[in-house]
């Protein structure tokens, strides 16, 4: 990380401020045009009105590659795919290719009006439209792995860990990897933002919580959580990590980022900054 860019986001604190976070990184994302890329934008996964996805690809069309589907974060009520005017989150999608993937880079539809869990439900549509589709675009559909930041990494963690949303055998992913998300519910104070989403109904936030189902699963799990992260998601990557080393497989693959804050660890994606990427690199080679 640069050492300008550590202390500003340390002068910031523990906040989530997207566009005080995206000024400080925007200037190292290249702009559009994308050259050594193929982009397809704005194609349908489902019925929905923001149920879209953009797809990247080398400009020289080879197969087999591994796939990496993000889903991005806003508080459950907002955020998309590609923000107007902004490298976010093209940038993840960029990298991706240039680390032999192809990127899948979807939203879905928010809340209030589609509370839990249509979420982990476009999540599953998005893993089918995939595991049909992006074969032809070079695609290995055996190989898709999700990613989800804030938001998206609850539905990420949500669709992994019920598999009565799962619209393809097995979950139809090989892998997950979920960036700030809380994994159990009923460990505390519910903020707003989450209510608008699961509801206020408390009794329900047991059978809501993604904890129990990823400690059942055999798909491989990565956590992840910043220095300067909210207070809840650092304890939250805590929880995950004690839960799941107590599973006979083992533990599952917990990242401390030092330095970083909500926003920056994803949208420090595609700069020299690799800390992250490599442990995704590495989750991806050794599957765990």
């Amino acid at each position: 990380m640069p050492p300008d860019i550590a202390k500003k986001l340390a002068e910031l604190g523990r906040v989530i401020d997207p566009p005080a976070t995206a000024r400080l990184y925007a200037p190292l994302q290249p702009k559009e045009p994308y050259f050594g890329f193929r982009v397809e934008r704005d194609l349908k996964y489902g019925p929905a009105e923001r149920n879209l996805l953009d797809i990247f690809m080398p400009q020289v069309t080879t197969s087999g590659r591994p796939v990496l589907i993000f889903v991005h974060g806003g508080a459950f009520i907002g955020g998309n795919k590609r923000l107007p005017d902004s490298p976010f989150y093209d940038n993840i999608m960029l990298w991706a290719v240039k680390n032999g993937f192809i990127g899948v880079n979807m939203t879905y539809r928010l809340a209030p009006q589609f509370p839990w869990p249509a979420g982990a439900e476009d999540v599953a549509s998005a893993v089918q439209w995939v595991s049909k589709e992006i074969g032809e675009r070079g695609g290995d559909p055996s190989r898709i792995y999700l990613m989800g930041h804030s938001a998206g990494a609850f539905h990420v963690a949500n669709y992994v860990s019920h598999p009565e949303f799962y619209k393809v055998k097995n979950g139809g992913v090989k892998g997950a990897i979920m960036v700030s998300a809380t994994y159990d519910l009923t460990t505390g104070a519910v903020g707003a933002p989450v209510r608008t989403y699961y509801g206020d109904d408390a009794s329900r936030y047991a059978s809501q919580s993604s904890l129990p189902g990823l400690l059942k699963t055999d798909i491989p799990l990565m956590a992840v959580s910043s220095e300067l992260d909210l207070p809840v998601f650092v304890k939250q990557l805590e929880l995950f990590k004690e839960a799941t080393c107590k599973r006979p497989s083992g533990c599952a693959r917990a990242v401390m980022l030092p330095q970083h804050s909500h926003m920056s660890e994803v949208y420090s994606i595609n700069t020299g900054d690799t800390r992250l990427t490599d442990q995704i690199l590495d989750f991806v080679k050794t599957g765990k």
